[in-house]
């Protein structure tokens, strides 16, 4: 089970957001690259990026941050990224830098075309991030809900070619509510490929949880509040995890 610490970006800043309102934010620190290398020193195998301003913007706002990140750390460990990625040009780029995936969200669902050709031009660096609420996708940095149940564009997007899915509660986001784990076995069961659980991570209880339906098809759980405020210690999380998941 990777638990992968969430490095959040609003004008160069780290910073997390209470279910993704970007006027409901508290920054963590003013050196997101020293925050990386803090998480790779204690033990995370992988790193989650979000370019919140890019999110909303639809295209990169963070990138000198991102590069700095991967300068720090990227050699050391995969790092993936989301937020405002909707050409092939732009994951190129960030691929080059040393990027290992590219997390395509709202730009999937909108434009499966475009998916569709980052997979066959950047095969095996392509994960989609699927945010929902009550079973149905919602985008644009989660301010529409769509019409889409999640396991139907889950299989679509598996077709496609996709490495893996992120499955982000967006009702938990941020609150420390517990993960929402029925939701997320019931996609995993659906795909063969991986799916990665997020939001509302919140204790040692979601852990256990988490770990226990690993052979579900849940590679791993993105961490983000609970890491940051102390209600979770990372290093012991993942340790924990170690040990129930060999």
């Amino acid at each position: 089970m990777l638990l992968i610490p969430a490095i959040d970006l609003k004008d160069g800043h780290c910073v997390r957001l209470k279910q993704g309102d970007m006027d409901q934010s508290t920054i963590f620190s003013e050196d997101p690259a020293a925050m990386a290398r803090s998480w790779v020193d204690k033990g995370a195998r992988r790193l989650h990026l979000v370019d919140l301003n890019g999110a909303f913007a639809g295209k990169p706002k963070n990138e000198a941050a991102i590069r700095r990140i991967l300068a720090e750390v990227g050699d050391e460990i995969d790092v993936q990224l989301g937020g405002g990625i909707r050409d092939l040009d732009t994951i190129e780029r960030y691929l080059d830098a040393g990027l290992r995936y590219v997390i395509i969200g709202t730009a999937a669902v909108k434009n499966p075309g475009f998916l569709q050709d980052a997979c066959t031009a950047f095969g095996g660096h392509i994960i989609v991030g699927l945010d929902a609420k009550d079973g149905k996708v919602a985008t644009d940095g989660w301010s529409k809900l769509t019409g889409h149940e999640v396991v139907d564009l889950g299989k679509k997007f598996q077709d496609y070619g996709v490495e893996s899915i992120i499955y982000t509660d967006i009702g938990r986001d941020g609150m420390l509510s517990g993960i929402n784990i029925e939701a997320t076995v019931r996609l995993a069961q659906a795909l063969t490929i991986p799916v990665i659980a997020s939001g509302g991570l919140s204790n040692m209880a979601d852990i256990d949880a988490l770990c226990s339906v690993e052979d579900e098809g849940v590679q791993g759980v993105i961490c983000g509040r609970s890491i940051y405020s102390g209600d979770l210690d990372f290093e012991a999380a993942q340790e924990r995890a170690d040990e129930l998941n060999g």
